[in-house]
């Protein structure tokens, strides 16, 4: 069990700039402070003292602000950022090395007892502030929650989703450092991480624009050939740039 801590110890001051050393993180980091409670109501969850762990899970609460039902899995080296009104529901597992933010849900849809309500994230899984992941289905390894969104439907490993409803954005290659080490992402937050659906309205945009210069290009070819062309097109000419910029 120490060993783990440490291991818990050694991933925030990896992960947060702001953690300076061991003793801070065990005295000043909710997030950490709730993960050994929950230890502690799982113990006592696993072996049938099931009020003692709900209760120990309800002080856990209290004192952090996170509540994490004693039911549900952590592995190892889960690092709960700041922590304050993250939920973690019962039968949700949660895998080695993930980041979970503050405000995140990880709630279920089904009333059914005893069945599997909630998600599991798999190994280095990154959940933005305020994420909402409800239902009973997998969250891949190394994929990205993007802040705020709400997702209802598995995320393929290595994937990025952003938005409410989520939407799924297109796997990318990890970032990775000068020496070849794969770059934590905060929040989840990678570079042209746009939303899906704003590159695909930019995308419809600049398609219309071309259309227009190919109308106005065969309009001039008529006109020259000596056939009138009834069209005015200085009117309602649409300008990229100024849709755009209303859509980032």
């Amino acid at each position: 069990m120490f060993s783990r801590f440490r291991e818990d110890i050694a991933s925030i001051i990896a992960k947060d700039p702001a953690a300076r050393n061991a003793w801070e993180v065990i005295t000043c980091y909710p997030g950490f402070q709730a993960i050994v409670m929950h230890s502690w109501a799982k113990w006592c969850w696993v072996r049938g003292f099931k009020w003692l762990g709900r209760f120990i899970s309800h002080i856990a609460r209290v004192l952090t602000g996170i509540e994490i039902h004693p039911g549900s899995t952590i592995g190892r080296r889960v690092f709960i950022d700041h922590g304050f009104g993250v939920v973690i529901g019962e039968t949700a597992e949660i895998g080695d090395d993930c980041t979970i933010y503050q405000g995140v849900t990880l709630g279920g849809t089904s009333l059914t007892r005893g069945a599997k309500r909630h998600p599991t994230l798999e190994q280095g899984v990154i959940v933005g502030a305020g994420a909402k992941v409800l239902g009973s289905f997998t969250v891949g390894a190394g994929a990205k929650i993007g802040s705020n969104s709400v997702v209802v439907k598995p995320v393929p490993a290595g994937a990025t989703a952003v938005g409410n409803p989520a939407h799924i954005v297109k796997r990318e290659a990890p970032a990775m450092d000068t020496a070849g080490t794969q770059l934590f992402s905060a929040y989840g937050v990678t570079q042209n991480s746009d939303d899906p659906v704003s590159k695909v309205l930019h995308k419809l945009i600049d398609h219309a624009v071309a259309q227009q210069e190919q109308i106005e290009k065969l309009s001039a070819a008529i006109s020259c050939a000596g056939i009138a062309c009834d069209v005015n097109l200085d009117k309602d000419k649409l300008s990229s740039e100024q849709i755009n910029s209303l859509v980032d």
